[in-house]
């Protein structure tokens, strides 16, 4: 069974910026599962990964458009201090968690002050060309439940 319409791929993936920086690895933990057509990763990633088969080990080059988008500039606010979820001292450059009515969501500190901070909403990895190193563990038909809940369950899936 290859990656397409009605399954579900587990994999492993490390991701690096366009430096070569290792951002993040599943490596070592749980490996990751999506449920295809479901919107659970990014376009590009889920592109390179149709048609491919468990056992496949491969690199996925990504570009920003195909990731996280583009830097769209009026994405940028002053929000109070108290929305932001942080440790220690509110400092530029920081990825926090802003608490809006959808949950919380990952923001960049562009410009900290003593109540409020100026913050960018742009996903901390947009405007970015983004590599995966991908080994896909499994590819299976989801469950009634996975589909009616639109995303994967159980290891490296979602967890209720």
């Amino acid at each position: 069974m290859s990656i397409g319409p009605n399954t579900v791929a587990v994999f492993h993936y490390t991701l690096r910026n366009e430096a070569g920086e290792e951002l993040e690895t599943s490596r070592g933990g749980e490996p990751s599962a999506f449920l295809y057509g479901a919107n659970n990763i990014i376009p590009g990633l889920e592109k390179a990964m149709e048609g491919r088969n468990s056992g496949d080990i491969f690199t996925a080059d990504i570009a920003a458009d195909d990731a996280y988008g583009q830097v769209d500039p009026k994405r940028q606010q002053r929000v109070p201090s108290k929305h932001l979820v942080y440790k220690g001292k509110l400092k530029p450059g920081m990825v926090v968690q802003l608490n809006t009515s959808d949950g919380r969501v990952p923001v960049t500190v562009v410009k900290a002050g003593r109540h409020s901070a100026d913050i960018d909403t742009n996903h901390p990895l947009a405007g970015q060309s983004l590599s995966f190193d991908i080994e896909i563990l499994d590819v299976r038909e989801p469950s009634a439940e996975e589909v009616a809940h639109g995303h994967a369950h159980g290891p490296g899936g979602h967890h209720h």
